[in-house]
C-alpha cells in the first residue's frame, strides 16, 4: 500500500510513535487509529454522459470519422444527397414553367440513371441542348 494511502489519527500520534512491534501496529489498525484511505478511481461520470449521447445517435457525424471519403459518407448517402437535390431542382424548373412536362420526365429519368453530377451540370445540359421552354 502507498504511503499516501495511510491515515493516522492525529489525536493518537504518540501511540503510533510508541508502537515498535508488528503486533503493536496490528492493534492500532484494529482500534482504527491507523486506517487505509480508499483508492481513488477514475470517474465514469463523463463516460456515462457520452455513452448516453451515443445511445441517442449523437456524436456520429462525418467529423468523428477518419479515413477515406467513403468512410465519412457511404456511397448510398452520397447518391441520396445528389439525387434529391437534382429532383428538387427539376421540380422547381417544372413549377416555374422553365421546362415542359416531357422534358421534365426525360431529365428525371436521366438523373435517376446517373447522367448528371450536380445541378449546375444538369442546367448546362439543358442549356446546350436548348431544352428551355420557349416563351
Amino acid at each position: 500500500m502507498g504511503e499516501g494511502r495511510v491515515w493516522v489519527d492525529p489525536d493518537r500520534t504518540e501511540d503510533v510513535e510508541a508502537a515498535i512491534t508488528r503486533e503493536g501496529i496490528r492493534r492500532l489498525i484494529h482500534e482504527g487509529t491507523i486506517q487505509a484511505v480508499p483508492k481513488k478511481g477514475v470517474s465514469r461520470a463523463r463516460a456515462r454522459v457520452l455513452q448516453e449521447k451515443k445511445r441517442k445517435g449523437l456524436r456520429r457525424g462525418p467529423g468523428r470519422k477518419s479515413g477515406s471519403t467513403r468512410a465519412k459518407f457511404s456511397k448510398k448517402e452520397a447518391w441520396m444527397k445528389k439525387i434529391r437535390t437534382l429532383r428538387k431542382r427539376l421540380r422547381e424548373l417544372r413549377a416555374e414553367r422553365a421546362i415542359t412536362e416531357s422534358v421534365y420526365r426525360r431529365l428525371y429519368d436521366m438523373a435517376g440513371g446517373g447522367v448528371f453530377e450536380s445541378t449546375p451540370d444538369l442546367e448546362r445540359y439543358i442549356e446546350t441542348r436548348g431544352l428551355w421552354r420557349k416563351r
